[in-house]
């Protein structure tokens, strides 16, 4: 029976036994499949496969089993590969099959020449996505799922696929004296007392200023743009090759892969003169230079991974189950449902402090972060709940420090400083880049439920110019409509999304949001940045991860109405009208229903309740009622 090292370091072993056993009964890719499935499934088995989102590529063994979290950021046309060719050897006549799937360059003994013009020849396609990690995803998302592969490392057969961060950069014949000597591989990993001491952030720095290294290597001239949709990203890009079911993934798609990581450097050769004799498919050739350094860029710095499994993510929170339909994390869930009312006692009390003492903001903020968009009704998004927060500080840390705090509670966000020169100088709207046959990345190409805060406070007079207007326009349509128009030169293709938007002005935004809270400070720190700090250091962490786990799960939540209340409702609808028919509008209602359906959901409550109805009235008759109190402010009217 293969051992952990074989199906792990050296996965191609396994895809041969079961191509050997099984040709030419085409059913071997299927065996294969069904294998590695169930091996992932073992106990604990998807930690023991490194991933690419934590361990630099060159600590990494090529052609080893790798996963990787990421977006779809681009699809390239689909590529035909040999999925099973004959070799034979010139002087015995001996003819050998091999399998070309998982295989970047087709594999050919030294005495042997493959026969293209033989009947045994099955030409397949594949798919293939060019993916990059999440974009905006947040440092605690990436340390806690680091965590339990830095543990299940220790005990590895083969410590070369593991990353040990206080080491240089080895060799693989240095690798192999450390599968020798696994004690000096847990001595780097583990303290005195066995203990897991600093071993997260210089990880984080070490793959960072590895990708920062590779980008300015001499190898590519100019610098290669690994297209990452917001500015300072970290991490690697990887073109993923997808064997089966590939209709079913899509642009800005969330992913997890598994699959057989290949590093070939062969696929470097960017050249037609080297092309002309390397085991590369000719046709490629007639690619112009630029496309051909897009879609074939160095392995070293564009891995690529050839996929066995992939699955879409509901979420990429790493506390919670990858899927709530489990019998499993059936019993996570309603064991965390049955505390969920002091967590929320306790949200409520952290973010009305992180506030200035405001409880009512804190109230709609925390509706903000549970919302999502649950259905599309024509063009209209339904459950968008964007908080336009008025009352900021203007050019505070105030800010600053309310989007690190939402950065420190969310998977995925982004801060976005509405400035006139980000605003006329940044790229928004992705745009096809026909020469290079690409889908060049823009801010506002994020993964479903990124929090995206937008900080209007910074905003000073000056003129936009046609980018500025353009950008202001997508930011629009972004929130209206939870859309953003891709720009292909002859035409703009829609991409629905799903992006929770908070607003921070010092008067009403100047965009459109569905709900404007002006915020009233009840108390007025001396010290703004330490008063700010000290909100996240004296949570506890395990408070702190309670709160992620809750806004994370309530989005994930079903919710109905029953025709009892719906009538409950309509019935009161009818009453406020006659007793306010000039302000009361059937937007007021449809607010009304969204505030109500994200307060039960943060409750626990999946269905409506009267009391929950009204309690949704309350909260808006006090928001509404706070700005009717407020005068001009800057000529923007509250």
């Amino acid at each position: 029976m293969p051992c952990v090292a074989d199906w792990l370091n050296n996965p191609f072993s396994i895809v041969q036994g079961i191509f050997a056993q099984n040709v030419p009964n085409s059913e071997w890719e299927k065996k294969v499949t069904e294998y590695f499935k169930e091996k992932l499934k073992e106990n604990n088995a998807t930690n023991w496969v490194p991933s690419l989102n934590d361990v630099p590529v060159h600590y990494l063994k090529p052609n080893s089993l790798v996963k990787f979290r990421c977006m779809v950021q681009d699809m390239f046309d689909p590529e035909f590969y040999m999925g099973v060719y004959e070799t034979v050897d010139p002087n015995t006549n001996a003819r050998v099959l091999h399998f070309g799937k998982y295989r970047d360059v087709a594999e050919c003994g030294p005495q042997q020449e493959i026969d293209l013009n033989s009947s045994q020849t099955v030409t397949l396609e594949r798919q293939t996505f060019y993916c990059v990690p999440v974009p905006g995803e947040s440092a605690w998302v990436k340390e806690i799922s680091f965590l339990p592969e830095l543990v299940a490392s220790q005990a590895r057969v083969s410590p070369s696929t593991s990353y040990t961060p206080s080491r240089h950069k080895r060799s693989y014949e240095e690798d192999e004296d450390m599968d020798l000597h696994p004690s000096k591989q847990k001595e780097q990993h583990m303290g005195s007392g066995g203990e897991i001491h600093g071993c997260v952030e210089p990880k984080r720095l070490e793959t960072e200023a590895s990708v920062g290294h590779h980008l300015i290597s001499p190898n590519c001239s100019p610098p290669l743009d690994l297209n990452f949709p917001l500015p300072g990203e970290k991490g690697p890009a990887c073109l993923v090759k997808v064997y089966e079911s590939w209709d079913s993934f899509k642009v800005n798609d969330v992913l997890e892969v598994y699959g057989i990581l290949s590093v070939d450097p062969v696929l470097s050769i960017v050249n037609n003169e080297e092309r002309e004799g390397s085991a590369l498919d000719p046709m490629e050739c007639m690619d112009t230079a630029e496309e051909q350094r897009v879609h074939s860029p160095p392995p070293s710095l564009v891995p690529r991974i050839h996929v066995i499994l992939a699955q879409k993510l509901q979420h990429i929170n790493p506390l919670l189950p990858a899927c709530l339909n489990e019998e499993e994390s059936k019993t996570f869930v309603s064991n965390f449902m049955s505390e969920l009312s002091p967590v929320r006692a306790e949200l409520l009390g952290f973010l009305t402090h992180a506030l200035l003492g405001d409880s009512l903001a804190a109230e709609y903020l925390i509706l903000h972060l549970i919302s999502t968009v649950y259905a599309r009704r024509d063009v209209l998004p339904l459950g968008k709940f964007t908080v336009n927060l008025s009352g900021c500080p203007r050019n505070s840390i105030f800010t600053e420090h309310i989007y690190r705090i939402i950065q420190q509670l969310v998977p995925a966000s982004y801060r976005l400083q509405m400035t006139v020169e980000n605003m006329n100088h940044a790229r928004f709207i992705p745009h096809k880049d026909y020469t290079a046959n690409r889908l060049v990345s823009g801010v506002l190409q994020l993964a479903s439920n990124t929090s995206l805060v937008i900080d209007e406070t910074q905003l000073e007079q000056g003129q936009l110019d046609t980018t500025g207007v353009h950008n202001v326009t997508a930011l629009g349509n972004l929130i209206t409509w939870q859309k953003v128009d891709y720009d292909f030169n002859y035409h703009q293709m829609e991409f629905p999304c799903n992006i929770n938007v908070l607003i921070t002005s010092e008067g009403r935004s100047l965009l459109p949001s569905d709900c404007q809270v002006h915020l009233q400070p009840q108390i007025i720190p001396p010290n703004m940045e330490e008063y700010m700090s000290s909100l996240l250091t004296a949570v506890l962490p395990s408070v702190l991860n309670k709160f992620r786990i809750y806004l994370s799960l309530l989005r994930l939540l079903d919710y109905s109405i029953s025709e009892e209340v719906t009538k409950a409702v309509e019935e009161d609808f009818v009453e406020m009208r006659k007793n306010d028919p000039e302000s009361i509008t059937a937007d007021d209602l449809h607010k009304t229903l969204l505030v109500a359906r994200f307060l039960s959901l943060s409750a626990g409550q999946t269905t409506l309740s009267r009391e929950r109805w009204l309690r949704a009235k309350q909260l808006e008759a006090l928001r509404k009622g706070r700005l009717q109190q407020q005068k001009c402010v800057n000529g923007n009217e509250l």
